[in-house]
């Protein structure tokens, strides 16, 4: 006995309407490409979710939405991708509410994780001391390698954001450099004398090796005189991590987690803090305010009247 299978609905192409919430973010709200490409990633997985059960985008409910996030959940995915891909979802429901595709704004009535109870990892002052002394001045990336390290962890800037630093955005006599961040968003970093000496030296011993006849004005350059992208980054920070004897796994973002952690603790203020990272919210960067053992003790020994 035959029995008639129902064909399956097709998931390579994104659905038309997300793909006219992308356009829109891109073109009219001027979010980066990479925000985008965030975007179109988590809406297809949405999307798709949506057409199994046979869902019209006018009949989405909050249910919807927690019926895939708790898919995610189980797919095992960190709380932060999560978080991600709720955000996502929440962006698109206000466009298509604007749309009059949905009746009514339910982003209004959706709770988000609290993404702000994960810690983020970092490493000690000590053992970033360590990173940054990795670097064999015997390798002939030396010059280029430790500018790397030390302005990473000198401004807490994404590897996105060092990726497409160049050498107009730095001014090395002002210490400071101009740095875009998400949304295309400018800020003014300072920069530290220990990352000028570095960028200094690389600049005038090394970097014009790599250039060569090439003609970019990216300021850190692989072996072959093309800009240094995030894998290239990343390895970097692994191979001296292990160099340095960190066992934990640690990733450029980890010294971004490290710069934001130590200013705090030195007694940097929040909103300055915030500013400096390029948080459009003050909550993302409060989860930076937990505090070591060490800290606590230090502070119940000045403060407690019996110590």
């Amino acid at each position: 006995m035959l029995v008639a299978m129902r064909p399956s609905k097709p998931k390579s192409k994104p659905a038309p309407l997300v793909k006219r919430f992308l356009d829109y973010v891109f073109l009219e709200c001027g979010l980066s490409g990479e925000t985008v490409t965030a975007y179109q990633h988590d809406l297809r997985e949405f999307w798709n979710s949506l057409v199994d059960a046979d869902v019209e985008a006018s009949e989405i409910t909050i249910e919807e939405v927690q019926r895939h996030l708790m898919h995610l959940h189980e797919r095992g995915l960190k709380l932060s991708s999560i978080v991600r891909h709720f955000n996502s979802i929440k962006v698109f429901l206000r466009f298509l509410n604007n749309e009059r595709i949905l009746r009514r704004d339910i982003t209004t009535i959706m709770e988000s994780p609290r993404r702000w109870q994960t810690i983020p990892h970092t490493i000690r002052y000590d053992q970033v001391e360590s990173l940054l002394q990795a670097p064999d001045p015997r390798d002939e990336f030396y010059l280029r390698d430790r500018a790397l390290l030390e302005l990473m962890y000198a401004t807490g800037m994404r590897v996105s954001e060092i990726v497409s630093l160049t050498m107009d955005n730095i001014n090395l006599k002002l210490a400071y450099l101009r740095c875009m961040g998400k949304g295309r968003k400018e800020r003014i970093i300072p920069i530290g004398r220990h990352a000028i000496d570095a960028i200094e030296q690389y600049d005038e011993g090394l970097r014009p090796r790599l250039l060569g006849e090439k003609h970019t004005t990216a300021i850190f350059l692989s072996r072959t005189g093309r800009p240094l992208d995030r894998t290239n980054i990343w390895r970097l920070v692994r191979k001296y991590a292990a160099i340095a004897g960190i066992e934990y796994n640690i990733s450029p973002h980890t010294l971004r987690h490290c710069f934001a952690t130590h200013l705090l603790h030195g007694g940097a203020d929040l909103r300055v803090v915030q500013e400096l990272l390029g948080h459009a919210d003050v909550v993302t960067t409060q989860i930076y305010t937990h505090v070591n053992e060490t800290q606590l003790q230090r502070v119940h020994e000045k403060c407690h009247p019996r110590p």
